[in-house]
């Protein structure tokens, strides 16, 4: 599909040139128009084959050619021009025009990256560091970095913090810039803001050389109705519903994929593909899927039409990403797929042969709302809402989790997660730490939004950049040193990571401390390692605090988040502790800990 550099033989001579390839089964007529032939819908006529396909060669065209598809209505009337569909590269505003594109030029460099063996990825430590590349960092000029600066900048950064992978909100071409890539008119293009498709290849190519891998956020539930994209694409509602109590998104103002039609789910099942094959991508985390699954999401009762069993499920939807999700873990074993899913649909991360959708990870979006409204209390008042950090562990390994940090959460008025936290300068920061070591002691994997580790005090602007100035100051990079500090904890650590979905990984310590706004609990790899984690969300240092213990020994500190490197208090507790033979808490031995004050302590076990 799409425009395609090719060789034909004619009359015997080899001639290089431009195959173009588009769906569209209702026109009366397509051309393909461009500078070589000054935009004339005369000029270059494509045939219509039997299954709704229009094709046609174009002698002596390369690569970079602008080029759009002249298409006619079934009522002979001229429609509006149209971007391809499938186009691996496209120029912005006004023009908005597809450019041919060779995948083969590029030469990788990752075979290592791509060689390595398949392995389990919920059993693995993954840090995800969530970017929007047009405000990560600017450059001297005040432009945001095209894909190679941004590789020469990130990726030395994620290694020094000690991430995994970073994920990338969506790249695939859109035509405003402020819907950040979630209203997306060409599916198959990297946007063009920041480079060529080449240069994209560089950015992910270098993040595999220096052993990161790449997430892109992907949106196959909706698209946006400019006239140069899918909507209307031959005259006719070709990629979506024509009633709009299935095919038109209010809230979102925007077309949503008709996956009941064929043609539908194979162009997003190959998108799906394309990047993982083409761009080495190394997994996809898909926006919006409870606005796929449920028929009736965000509806009132007269805005929406039940299944045919009278239900609110999408089976269309529920089908097409079994599909998507089926499809990449066959062809790519070592790839993941991480639904962002807000409600309690069952089995979204469970295998398909089970009855699941068959993703990898799911975001636990209810361990993000009910641990940012804990943490926003005031500690005094933190007691009565106790069972808000406790109630996540009821349901944490009914699916395999991230715990997301993310974008949505400092936009729209909701402020920087600093700014989140009560107090004054010091208990806001303090608050922070404590909060950030909590949350990479408990079981999932991490996501944090860019700006989390500096300590960003502006919610986030997509106009401009990260406030990189605060690093002038030790408050913010105590923040960062913290975070690259947990990091690398985190993925030096199997305790916290091997039984992430597992619930074999996790014990409580103490649950039911709310008096004392105090947890603890025990983190537990599959080759017996230990870890316990133990957060005081007080201001209120506590020395003496006996914790019953199942196993008798030595317990080293491993990191304190109120350390004075972390731009803490430095409040004194020790480094090494022995069980004694006091019981508490149901157990025959306790610890006699030393709590900082909005601190979270990781001590490890030592038998």
């Amino acid at each position: 599909m799409g425009a395609k550099l090719i060789t034909l033989p004619v009359n015997g001579t080899p001639i290089k040139g431009v195959r173009f390839l588009v769906y569209a089964p209702n026109a009366r007529s397509v051309s393909v128009i461009g500078d070589w032939n000054h935009w004339q819908s005369e000029a270059d006529p494509l045939t219509r084959l039997d299954d709704g396909y229009w094709v046609g060669f174009v002698p002596s065209l390369g690569a970079d050619c602008r080029y759009k598809y002249a298409l006619t209505g079934l009522d002979g009337h001229s429609l509006p021009h149209k971007a391809d569909p499938f186009g691996a590269y496209a120029e912005q505003y006004p023009s908005f025009a597809s450019l041919t594109y060779d995948h083969q030029a590029y030469q990788w460099q990752d075979a290592a990256w791509q060689t390595r063996p398949v392995t389990a990825k919920h059993q693995q430590a993954l840090s995800f560091y969530e970017l929007h590349i047009g405000s990560w960092q600017h450059d001297e000029m005040g432009n945001p970095l095209g894909y190679r600066e941004l590789a020469a900048r990130l990726v030395p950064y994620l290694v020094e913090m000690g991430y995994t992978h970073v994920e990338l909100m969506p790249v695939s071409e859109h035509p405003f810039y402020g819907s950040w890539g979630y209203q997306p008119v060409g599916l198959f293009a990297p946007t063009s803001r920041y480079g060529s498709p080449d240069d994209f290849k560089y950015f992910v190519d270098q993040c595999h050389q220096a052993g990161i891998g790449v997430i892109l956020d992907w949106v196959p539930g909706h698209f946006p109705s400019d006239d140069h994209g899918l909507a209307y694409f031959d005259g006719t509602p070709l990629y979506h519903d024509p009633d709009p109590r299935r095919g038109w998104h209010n809230d979102w103002q925007c077309h949503i994929y008709d996956m009941g039609k064929e043609h539908v789910r194979r162009f997003l099942v190959s998108n799906a593909l394309y990047w993982l094959d083409y761009f080495h991508i190394d997994g996809l985390r898909v926006d919006a899927v409870a606005s796929m699954l449920y028929l009736d999401y965000s509806r009132s009762h007269d805005q929406w039409l039940p299944n045919s069993d009278g239900g609110r499920e999408n089976y269309d939807a529920i089908a097409t990403l079994k599909w998507v999700n089926e499809a990449i873990y066959q062809r790519f074993p070592n790839a993941m797929t991480i639904a962002e899913e807000s409600t309690a649909f069952p089995g979204v991360s469970a295998p398909t042969y089970l009855g699941g959708l068959g993703f990898g990870f799911k975001w636990n979006m209810g361990w993000m709302h009910d641990s940012l409204r804990y943490i926003r209390e005031a500690p005094i008042h933190r007691q009565y809402h106790h069972d808000t950090l406790t109630f996540p562990l009821v349901y944490a390994f009914s699916e395999n989790y991230v715990l997301s940090l993310s974008h949505d959460e400092v936009v729209y008025g909701k402020g920087a997660l600093l700014n989140k936290m009560p107090g004054d300068e010091w208990q806001q920061t303090a608050n922070l730490r404590a909060y950030l070591g909590y949350m990479y002691g408990q079981p999932g994997k991490k996501l944090n939004f860019m700006g989390t580790e500096i300590g960003q005090t502006a919610e986030w602007d997509h106009d401009g950049q990260l406030e990189w100035h605060w690093l002038e100051y030790p408050r913010h990079q105590g923040v960062k040193s913290l975070v690259k500090a947990l990091n690398h904890l985190y993925t030096s650590t199997p305790a916290l990571y091997r039984l992430d979905c597992d619930p074999a990984g996790f014990e409580w310590r103490l649950q039911d401390a709310h008096a004392l706004s105090v947890i603890a609990h025990e983190r537990i790899s599959d080759d017996g390692e230990r870890v316990l984690v133990v957060s005081n969300f007080t201001p209120v240092p506590r020395d003496s605090f006996i914790l019953g213990m199942p196993h008798a020994g030595h317990y080293s500190l491993m990191l304190n988040t109120d350390d004075a490197a972390f731009w803490g208090s430095g409040y004194p507790l020790p480094a090494e502790i022995d069980t004694q033979n006091t019981a508490a808490h149901g157990q025959a031995q306790s610890l006699s800990l030393t709590l900082p004050p909005l601190a979270t302590v990781f001590y490890r076990w030592e038998g």
